[in-house]
């Protein structure tokens, strides 16, 4: 079983599976409460049939009908009108294919003919070789052989994942032609041996990412100069282009064709025909041919864009059932391989965990894109493991096998399943909820008591799920103000809320948190535990330090202020009363003289006219000093 995030920007394509909640793709046999018995007979596979259209610009309805080949089906490789190579029919005797699928069919002509191709059809139909072995056809051909350095075509595709699988196809077509090399280019490595590499070996076949072939465009400080690499380019081909450009990969993508000659062969495919596709169509396809695969008997308007044998399943059940019921159905098909895909790559690390300690005897494996290197090497030995191969929804009915498919929905988003079989061409059928489930919930809460490692991923898994599903481009159906918080927290096993912003300011009574001082969690991993005490430690010291030195320069400034102001105040104290003693000392000393004068003359030792002459000069000299008192005042 492994775990694994939905590609970005892919939310309401069932067959790509991002889909709110969990969802869970496997082949199991259809469950008795939908077909009646125990048992299921095997139904027919509907034979898909391609039409295929050939149109310049495009009309109202999006291309210019030209001509029609109605009913194309399979036949044999040697009913081609362009014969192969016998090397290529040897190679696909040995995998074995003895007949061509519709898509095949009606591709693999075209493409011999020099016509650019856009080709939809579902997963699984056989798109793969419908380039590949034209590719190696066209290079057969080339009257000048390339060389090591020269490159004859380039294979785009959106994930790391299907570029393996694409160059790992490749490589059983190339084996009996050694005079081609191919190259595999994918995130997650180091580029500078990738360069290292190509001028070793070569590379007339690029498989690569749009990220790193445009890296390796604009690489120059390795002595890498690609542009003139592929001006011998025969064939572009962009796999799944619908995904290309719902990933964010059309400003890469118009980098690249700047690089490219005009005079190629061009290949589109993709499982949809959204208008970002017809644009690149008409940016980078000369008068190119429509091919799409659509189910025999079915209406054109009401074509599914899954394949048919793919039965697609849902359940509707509360938030804090969603973890039991999955536990539950997985427990009971144990025999099988399955995907599960979560919302974010946090909830993938988080119920990985949780899966693993709860569904004893199956391997849990986690995938999602920040693991980088890792994330090939599971993706590799989940390839490798028996039983049953699924990839995801709609990579688990490859031609002609049958597959199915169950997504788990909130109550409150019931109407998504009209949306797919309106909007999505995807119908999908009820399943009961599961009986007797037991309560896994406190087991996972016991779980964070006991590890702070699975408490932090339960906390982020809950942030990142509800930060993903504000988010959701499907906002209609997925709003974020019905979600049920405290339902959901406890259908995480969360200890205590989160403090995050689309929480603020609300109120969760019906949810309970743990009475335990989330902090004192220890880490179950010894060497994290011993790391996370030393922290604890220096981030104490630290804010001890902190406070301390706050409280001190906060007092010494308060100090100091007080001080200047007491200063200031004495001062000015001290010179009002310098200036006031000034003051009271001469009238003082002009009262004591009028008030002697007047005891003289009371007693006859002083004339009249010496106690008014003594009166007057005491006048004189107050006068004087009021003078001098104003001259002072005007020269400050």
């Amino acid at each position: 079983m492994v775990l694994l995030p939905p590609g970005p920007r892919r939310p309401l394509s069932f067959a790509r599976g991002r889909l709110p909640g969990l969802q869970t793709r496997r082949r199991f046999p259809r469950p008795p409460e939908l077909s009646g018995s125990s048992t299921v007979p095997a139904r027919p596979w509907r034979q898909p049939e391609a039409e295929v259209l050939a149109g310049g610009a495009p009309a109202a309805s999006g291309w210019r009908l030209r001509r029609a080949m109605e009913h194309v089906t399979e036949g044999s490789w040697e009913s081609l009108p362009v014969p192969l190579h016998p090397g290529v029919l040897g190679v696909l005797q040995e995998l074995g294919f003895p007949y061509m699928t519709p898509v095949q069919s009606a591709t693999i002509p075209l493409f011999l003919k020099n016509k650019d191709v856009a080709a939809e059809a579902v997963t699984g139909s056989g798109k793969t070789l419908a380039f590949v072995i034209p590719i190696l056809e066209i290079l057969l051909r080339r009257e000048e052989k390339l060389k090591k350095s020269q490159v004859g075509a380039i294979i785009i595709t959106p994930t790391r994942e299907l570029a393996i699988q694409i160059d790992e196809v490749l490589s059983h077509f190339t084996q009996p032609f050694p005079q081609f090399s191919q190259i595999l280019w994918i995130g997650g490595r180091n580029p500078g041996e990738d360069v290292a590499r190509f001028k070793e070996q070569g590379g007339n076949i690029i498989v690569a990412t749009p990220g790193r072939l445009e890296d390796m465009f604009r690489r120059k400080a390795e002595g890498l100069d690609l542009a003139s690499c592929v001006r011998a380019l025969d064939v572009l081909v962009l796999d799944e282009a619908d995904r290309l450009l719902d990933m964010g990969f059309e400003a890469s993508i118009n980098t690249i064709l700047e690089f490219l000659p005009k005079q190629r062969r061009t290949g589109l495919f993709s499982a949809t025909q959204t208008q970002e596709v017809e644009n690149l169509v008409r940016a980078g396809l000369r008068n190119p041919v429509r091919i799409s695969v659509k189910e025999k008997g079915l209406a054109a308007s009401s074509t599914q864009k899954t394949p048919s044998r793919l039965e697609n399943y849902y359940m509707v059940c509360k938030a804090d059932e969603k973890f039991n019921q999955l536990v539950h159905f997985l427990r009971n098909h144990k025999q099988e391989k399955h995907l599960v895909f979560f919302s974010t790559c946090a909830c993938v690390e988080y119920y990985g965990k949780a899966l693993e300690a709860l569904v004893k005897s199956v391997k849990i494996m986690c995938i999602h894109g920040k693991m980088k290197y890792k994330r090939n090497k599971i993706f590799m030995e989940f390839r490798k493991l028996p039983s049953a191969f699924v990839h995801r929804c709609g990579r688990t009915a490859r031609i002609g096998h049958g597959g199915s498919a169950l997504v788990f929905l909130l109550p409150m988003e019931e109407s998504y399943i009209n949306f797919l079989a309106i909007n999505q061409k995807c119908p999908l059928q009820e399943m009961k909820l599961q009986k007797n489930t037991m309560d896994l919930l406190p087991k996972l809460q016991s779980m964070a008591l006991a590890d702070r490692a699975v408490f932090e991923k339960g906390m982020k898994a809950f942030v990142s799920y509800v930060q993903a599903y504000a988010k959701h481009e499907c906002s209609l159906i997925f709003r974020l103000k019905d979600l049920d918080f405290a339902r959901l927290a406890r259908g995480f096993a969360l200890l205590r809320m989160p403090k995050m912003p689309e929480l603020r300011g609300k109120q969760f009574p019906d949810f309970v948190p743990v009475d335990v001082n989330t902090d004192t969690i220890p880490f179950k991993d010894k060497i994290r535990e011993k790391q996370r005490q030393k922290l604890l430690e220096q981030q104490r010291k630290e804010k001890t330090a902190n406070e301390g030195r706050r409280k001190f320069i906060k007092n010494k400034a308060w100090s100091k202020q007080k001080a200047k102001k007491e200063k200031k105040k004495k001062m000015n104290e001290k010179r009002k009363r310098e200036e006031g003693s000034d003051i009271e000392d001469e009238d003082m000393e002009e009262l004591l003289n009028d008030t002697r004068l007047l005891k003289k003359f009371k007693k006859g030792k002083i004339t009249e006219e010496e106690f008014e002459k003594g009166l007057l000069t005491s006048g004189k000299r107050r006068a004087k000093t009021a003078d001098l008192g104003i001259s002072d005042s005007e020269d400050c």
